[in-house]
């Protein structure tokens, strides 16, 4: 349920930061993918498409088997977006802002015709089975947030195990520290033995297994459909969040729900009613990309390596 006028402030509130953490989701586990992938070098700008046929995977696997089975092609789906984008932009040493980019645009109309070819035009109707709140005993009591925070679908759950997974493998492993050492200065990291080429090939694919699954999350835990081009640019903004937070997983989390916030504000905009145009709230969360990586530029340092191939 997104935020609605009226009622208690503090009903309204609860409202309001439940909607924020639901629409959160799906951005903080695409930047959590993101953020692993740029501490090893790699921008990646397919990540929008990778979200894009995770959310139709899901439609398809949820079609045939239920949420589970939609999460798991979801999955699938973003892992094989990913894959190409590795392929050119790793292996192939290709331009990683020019591949990502041809990835998404590729992903954006293969989507489209595989969806009308599954569906056919009554696929605007398409209504699939998705994932119920799962209320967290005791937590979900705490007042003011416990609702909000823990009486969420279970793909929410999976973003905050997935955000200490990410913190842990990056600051507590051995395999983290070569990925650190592989986005910093790639070629002494190759002179100690590091095999960067391997290392940035699996934080892709991990980024785009978990944009597969903020892809499944849209669809599966909020919307309850698929739609071409439904992710309207939450890829893009899953890379201002990773610069927002710092490269770093706890901060991207915060970041992400900041942004969460932004989206469920236009919605609480809407139902107040008011006498301007819907289009100013909708493009409130992109206005505050913009403002965010203008305020962040200076300020942050990225991987050294990064985007450098």
């Amino acid at each position: 349920m997104w935020p609605r006028a009226g009622g208690t402030p503090v009903e309204l509130f609860e409202s309001f930061l439940a909607a924020a953490v639901r629409v959160a989701t799906p951005l903080l586990l695409a930047a959590l993918g993101e953020t692993l992938t740029e501490r090893a070098g790699v921008i990646n700008l397919s990540i929008e498409g990778a979200m894009l046929a995770g959310a139709l995977g899901a439609a398809l696997g949820a079609t045939a088997g239920g949420p589970w089975a939609g999460v798991a092609a979801a999955m699938a789906g973003g892992l094989l977006v990913a894959a190409i984008f590795a392929a050119v932009a790793v292996w192939l040493r290709g331009d990683q802002i020019i591949t990502g980019t041809a990835v998404t645009l590729a992903a954006v109309g293969l989507t489209g015709a595989i969806y009308r070819g599954a569906y056919g035009p009554a696929g605007v109707g398409l209504s699939l089975p998705t994932f119920a709140p799962s209320v967290v005993p005791v937590l979900s009591e705490l007042p003011g947030v416990g609702e909000a925070f823990f009486a969420q679908s279970v793909l929410t759950y999976a973003a905050y195990a997935l955000t200490a997974l990410t913190a842990w493998l990056l600051y507590r492993t051995r395999w983290g520290l070569e990925l650190r050492a592989a986005g910093e200065v790639a070629e002494h990291a190759r002179a100690a033995g590091v095999r960067v080429t391997r290392i940035r090939v699996l934080a892709v694919l991990f980024g785009g297994a978990t944009a597969g699954l903020a892809g499944a999350s849209l669809v599966l835990a909020q919307v309850g459909t698929f739609a071409e081009k439904m992710t309207a640019g939450r890829g893009f903004i899953a890379i201002a969040i990773v610069v927002l937070g710092g490269w770093h997983p706890g901060r991207v989390a915060g970041a992400a729900l900041f942004f969460g916030a932004a989206m469920a504000l236009q919605f609480l905009f809407q139902t107040f009613l008011l006498a301007v145009p819907y289009q100013l709230f909708l493009m409130l969360p992109y206005l505050l990309t913009l403002l965010v990586l203008a305020g962040a530029w200076g300020r942050t340092r990225a991987p050294a390596d990064l985007g450098r191939g």
